[in-house]
């Protein structure tokens, strides 16, 4: 299942560059050795890389190269413009305003990456999902029948359309019994699907 693009920013810790102080006339020698020595601190940055395996930045990546319409390493609002155009859609100023704002400053790949982390860190925790599930589940096997799971997605809640079931379940773990795995599905959910070769 796809989810929605977010932002990304440099990956690395910005550098400070040391700063050399010449000694004055009212510093002592010892004092002016020090200054020259000591370090300015660093700002700790979190590694967003860590957070994904490969697989999954090589992905990200390759989707911030389809959004970089014009391949200069920053999605900006053309950007954004030319890639919803692409997919048939027309948004609008306001619209495309509103998703350059999520971003706490230019969208490059580091930022990105950074922004779909928090998105996808931002869901339900796995077993809150899991439970959701479990629920229609009164056998406590991890599966529910996938014709009962449509008839609730199209008539509770928020409701999905035929079409929205079709696609969840073109990316679902549906056995041949017309099983839909929940406890899988929850897992795809929270850490992507399972390379073919595992």
């Amino acid at each position: 299942m796809e989810y929605p693009f977010l932002i990304q920013t440099a990956g690395t810790a910005c550098h400070v560059p040391d700063i050399k102080q010449e000694p004055t006339a009212n510093m002592s020698s010892k004092r002016a050795k020090t200054k020259t020595t000591k370090k300015r601190p660093q700002r700790a940055t979190s590694n967003v890389f860590a957070m994904f395996d490969q697989s999954q930045i090589q992905e990200f990546k390759e989707a911030f190269n389809m959004i970089d319409q014009n391949r200069d390493g920053f999605i900006d609002k053309e950007d954004l413009h030319d890639m919803l155009a692409s997919l048939g859609k027309n948004p609008t100023d306001e619209y495309l305003d509103a998703m350059m704002n999520e971003a706490p400053g230019p969208i490059n790949f580091t930022m990105f990456l950074t922004m779909f982390g928090e998105k996808l860190n931002g869901t339900d925790p796995e077993d809150v999902i899991r439970n959701a599930f479990a629920c229609f589940d009164e056998e406590a096997t991890g599966f529910i029948q996938e014709d009962y799971l449509r008839e609730l997605l199209t008539t509770m809640g928020d409701r999905f359309t035929d079409e929205e079931v079709d696609e969840l379940y073109r990316e679902a773990p549906i056995d041949k019994k017309g099983n839909f795995n929940y406890i899988e599905f929850t897992r795809i959910l929270k850490h992507g699907a399972k390379d073919k070769d595992d």
